[in-house]
């Protein structure tokens, strides 16, 4: 007999609903508010450090599509398993509304996107990434929404009052048939065998807005400039996924023993550390100047008196 706790936090009894024919997913939905947050609060704090309204806008147009596609590589690709060999459907790579996203590709390729907005619009992107980066990690808590909706990404069984009751999930289509994937229906809500479960997508999202909040405090009180903010983001994220990620339960590979975003979690810290302090000598922030675009527009042209003329260029 399952055991009732009574302060334990339930789960979704699904992650899509249907108007018509038209699916609407929740970890979709959280991935685009994600990503209108971090666009929102990064135009506000580039335009506070002197920048040009709108220039976060135009990059995010390279960085955004960027990211996603990375993000998606990092896991079918650290996870190819699931995808790939006898009875897989390789096809399956390809649904991102399913889930799956890893943030550490995510946000190399993305900063491969922003480095390529940024040359166009003329603007360093140390400075970019460093007004960006609360939003981004803000962005992260809530796409670990996603995650709660599509019941996944959680830890092992726990007494803890906070515990997660997770359920069996079923073919909407068909009652009869289990189906623990995003489309999957909680009819019944069934506790599944390892019920309750550390919900360790919420120690993840309150970490991240922890992170947000100190890199916005550490940003004000020391004028960080350079990509410094963006280090300390990237730091401070890295230290909460090393022991989150130790919780957690579901597949993984692992190295040595450990799982392999561990050992990502841990190189990523070094550098995002050694890169924060060395890019202390390069002085204060930037030059406001240097971020200011001009706005897209009709060049003027310069007037000539009657009967002068330009000298060839």
């Amino acid at each position: 007999m399952h055991t009732v706790f009574l302060a334990t936090i339930p789960s979704p009894d699904r992650g899509v609903w249907h108007l018509g024919p038209i699916p609407l997913r929740a970890y979709a939905l959280c991935i685009i508010l994600g990503i209108i947050l971090a666009i929102w609060w990064g135009e506000r704090r580039w335009q506070e450090r002197g920048g040009t309204k709108g220039t976060v806008v135009d990059i995010a147009v390279f960085a955004v599509p960027f990211g996603i596609v990375g993000g998606r590589l990092y896991h079918v690709i650290t996870d190819n398993e699931l995808y790939f060999g006898p009875g897989k459907e390789p096809i399956k790579a390809l649904y991102i509304w399913d889930g799956g996203l890893g943030i550490w590709g995510a946000i190399a390729l993305g900063a491969v996107g922003a480095w390529i907005g940024c040359r166009r619009k003329g603007v360093p992107l140390p400075a970019m990434a460093d007004a960006i980066a609360p939003g981004i990690v803000a962005a992260q808590a809530i796409g670990r929404l996603g995650n709660y909706f599509n019941q996944e990404l959680y830890g092992a069984h726990t007494s803890l009052p906070w515990g997660l009751e997770i359920y069996q999930r079923f073919d909407p289509s068909n009652p009869s048939i289990p189906d623990q994937g995003a489309d999957g229906v909680a009819f019944g809500h069934i506790p599944l065998p390892d019920s309750p479960v550390q919900p360790t997508f919420l120690y993840e999202l309150l970490w991240n807005l922890l992170v947000a909040a100190f890199v916005v405090w550490m940003d004000r009180r020391l004028k960080l400039g350079h990509g410094r903010a963006f280090a300390l983001y990237v730091a401070g994220y890295t230290v909460g996924r090393f022991w989150i990620e130790l919780l957690r339960s579901d597949h993984a590979n692992h190295i040595l023993g450990l799982r392999v975003n561990v050992w990502t979690a841990i190189l990523v810290f070094l550098g995002a550390m050694i890169y924060f302090f060395v890019a202390r000598s390069r002085g204060p922030r930037e030059d406001p100047e240097l971020l200011r675009t001009e706005p897209a527009g009709p060049q003027k042209t310069e007037e000539l008196e009657p009967g002068a003329h330009r000298d060839a260029e």
